[in-house]
């Protein structure tokens, strides 16, 4: 096992836009996260994760990003589901029950097909299927029993399916099948579950969304709880890329909001791109 590890959290299509600039514009510095020996990535991470260990050319993610959204729909964000969110979020005392509950409400909830959401899938994956061999892994909640679950490459799934599980909102995204059971957004537990990466020294997170609630910790907190011995270095979108990405559900999953942010998100890495050299290399 190496000492650097890569987590990525979640944030909708714009924490997918955000990710893919920031990693670009380090990338550009100097600092190659795609060098770690591990990715840990959520929802939105799960994507970013899946194109940078798979070898994807960056600069053409990272373009991609920047096209008009043309005929691409902003998926619904009903109200029942964002009132349903919080109410569930303030009430529950347990982590598995909420999410019990969560998967629950995306089980009844009216999506697109798990087959048309597995094909974007597929298309933001360019077409890989195959687990890369650096290592990956993936969050997910079964829908069920709120149980988390992780995926990597001896879980014997297919990246896609994994991807998909990870990236499925409740409410808004279809839950995904995975070795027979329906599977929700692993941002469900933690915005990016930064607990994930024991025994390595050098961690650099970035996360779209920091803030936790009700029995999700932060993502600051499960940082700090690292210990003193890792190198760590937190990173989340700064005033003006925040501004661009919204403050709720509806914008954070509005693909008009994607070229500005990935822009946002490649100027910001100037800001920060001494604080991850400084964990990265040591």
């Amino acid at each position: 096992m190496g000492s650097r590890a890569l987590v990525l959290g979640g944030g909708g299509i714009t924490g997918i836009a955000w990710e893919l600039g920031m990693i670009t514009g380090l990338a550009e510095l100097g600092v190659d996260l795609g060098q770690a020996d591990l990715v840990v990535g959520t929802s939105a991470g799960a994507v970013v994760g899946a194109q940078l260990v798979a070898g994807l050319d960056l600069e053409q993610r990272y373009a991609a990003q920047l096209k008009p959204p043309g005929g691409e729909a902003k998926p619904r964000v009903p109200h029942l589901y964002l009132s349903r969110l919080v109410w569930a979020t303030i009430r529950a005392d347990d982590p598995v029950e909420f999410r019990a509950r969560m998967g629950r409400m995306a089980l009844a909830a009216r999506t697109p097909s798990e087959a048309e959401r597995r094909t974007e899938i597929a298309q933001w994956l360019g077409g890989v299927h195959a687990w890369p061999e650096r290592r990956l892994v993936i969050t997910a909640v079964d829908a069920e029993s709120g149980e988390f679950v992780t995926f990597d490459a001896a879980s014997g799934v297919d990246l896609v399916d994994a991807v998909a599980a990870s990236a499925s909102t409740p409410g808004v995204r279809p839950p995904a099948t995975v070795s027979g059971r329906r599977h929700i957004d692993g941002g469900m537990r933690s915005a990016a579950n930064a607990d994930l990466v024991p025994g390595y020294e050098q961690v650099v997170v970035l996360a779209p969304v920091t803030r936790g609630g009700g029995p999700m910790p932060g993502v600051a907190d499960q940082v700090a709880a690292l210990g003193p011995n890792v190198r760590t270095a937190l990173i989340s979108p700064n005033a003006d890329a925040q501004r661009l990405m919204g403050s709720n559900a509806r914008n954070i999953l509005d693909p008009a909001r994607r070229p500005a942010v990935a822009r946002a998100g490649r100027t910001q890495a100037a800001e920060v791109a001494k604080l991850a050299a400084d964990v990265w290399h040591g």
